[in-house]
């Protein structure tokens, strides 16, 4: 295929927890290439190193939580993830406080800046997960989204474009991908159907219901990539002239009653059409 796909394992969470290597088998029976990580289900970094060997899957990056890298330390977080294989650590969310405030603003940027350093002596690169409100959210009438990479030296923070939240951003995916070209060398393919609800961020696991299920009668939905509203085509022109390395495949909640390893499938099903 013209890129690698990996699978973010949020997508299958539940299956990953419960077992993880019978799921891993499954994703690589699929046809992914590799696998992000969205936390570890209590097994050991030499333990999953050794399940990705085992199914032949490329530990490509993990998103790691902000607060808890503050918390533990950068070195010691990116420590794991160096020791499983991760090329690449991923910011994946923030308080929508850091869009607004600029005392919060200064601090993701101060963020950003230890954690591209303590990723980068590790032979790693620290990238940013941007959800839709980097953009709704202004700095002097920009983006945040573009005023935290015009602020953070491109060595240190490239981007994990998430195509889903930059077209509900109302933005448009594919100009995004160009716009970043060089430094956005993994990018999220996400599809969906609808418009934004005030309860979309429940699907997503911020608020308290953070596990409730999308209905039919939600306004926003995900749905398996190709069988949403993206130009999922023309995204992958895009990510072809501008230098992206690998596709990784999210879906934060499974849709039209499949089940969150049906819904990986109908995507790389999906690709294997089109990523020729």
């Amino acid at each position: 295929m013209k890129f690698p796909v990996a699978l973010q394992l949020y997508s299958v969470r539940h299956e990953a927890k419960n077992d993880l290597d019978g799921t891993l088998k499954q994703v690589k029976e699929m046809g992914y290439d590799g696998v992000e990580f969205a936390g570890l289900h209590d097994y050991s970094p030499e333990q999953v190193r050794d399940l990705c060997k085992k199914h032949g899957l490329t530990p490509i990056s993990a998103h790691v939580n902000m607060a808890k890298t503050v918390e533990d330390g950068a070195e010691a977080t990116y420590d794991i993830y160096k020791t499983i294989g991760c090329s690449f650590v991923v910011i994946p969310h923030v308080s929508q406080n850091y869009c607004k405030a600029e005392e919060d603003f200064s601090t993701l940027v101060k963020n950003c800046e230890v954690f591209g350093k303590a990723a980068k002596d590790r032979g790693m690169q620290l990238c940013y997960h941007n959800h839709d409100f980097e953009f709704t959210n202004r700095i002097d009438g920009k983006p945040m989204l573009d005023v935290l990479y015009e602020t953070v030296d491109a060595d240190l923070l490239q981007t994990q474009l998430d195509t889903c939240w930059v077209n509900v951003g109302g933005e448009d995916p594919a100009q995004y991908v160009r716009k970043y070209a060089g430094r956005c060398r993994i990018l999220h393919l996400k599809d969906f159907v609808g418009q934004k609800t005030d309860n979309m961020y429940a699907l997503i696991g911020v608020n308290d219901n953070a596990e409730e299920k999308a209905t039919k009668n939600q306004a926003f939905d995900y749905r398996p990539v190709g069988h949403g509203v993206q130009d999922i085509p023309g995204i992958l022109k895009a990510a072809e002239e501008s230098g992206v390395e690998w596709i990784v495949v999210e879906q934060d909640q499974p849709s039209l009653e499949k089940t969150p390893l049906e819904c990986a499938k109908m995507s790389i099903d999906y690709l294997k059409t089109i990523n020729q």
